[in-house]
């Protein structure tokens, strides 16, 4: 039997995120559009900064402020070499932050696939429900069979 492509491309974040340079949390995101990865990225440092597995995090009101989220570094990726990201999906390893929910709605991103529950902000659901972003927890599939 077949990996289902939710599973997949779950899986496929979860291997991102072992690129992760902030140990606090490491985090996966993989951008997708018609069952065709567009994207990556993992939560790390700003290119050509020092990392946090190697110099320790730069920690403010408990937030490591050296990192840029994964979510955030795929969108960025996808602007960097011109690649939209209208109407697709984003599968993360954990909830997205706020902030990261805001760019996902605002870079046309449909739906969000995630893993694990961490810290969910009952605004980003509210925002994500407003604009019709269709949001999923892995179990949910996993006890659906989707």
């Amino acid at each position: 039997m077949r990996k289902p492509w939710d599973h997949y491309f779950m899986d496929m974040s979860k291997m991102v995120a072992t690129r992760a340079t902030c140990h606090r949390l490491q985090v996966g995101a993989l951008i997708v559009r018609d069952k065709r990865t567009i994207s990556s990225g993992y939560n790390g440092s700003v290119a050509g900064d020092e990392h946090c597995a190697d110099v320790g995090c730069k920690v403010v009101d408990d937030h490591c402020v050296r990192t840029i989220h994964a979510e955030s570094n795929a969108i960025l990726q996808c602007a960097k070499f011109g690649v939209s990201t209208e109407g697709a999906w984003i599968y993360v390893t954990h909830f997205p932050c706020l902030h990261c929910s805001k760019q996902i709605i605002q870079a046309g991103i449909r739906r969000v696939v995630y893993e694990r529950d961490y810290r969910i902000d009952p605004y980003a659901l509210e925002l994500f429900a407003q604009a019709e972003v269709q949001v999923t927890h892995l179990e949910q599939i996993e006890e659906t069979g989707i």
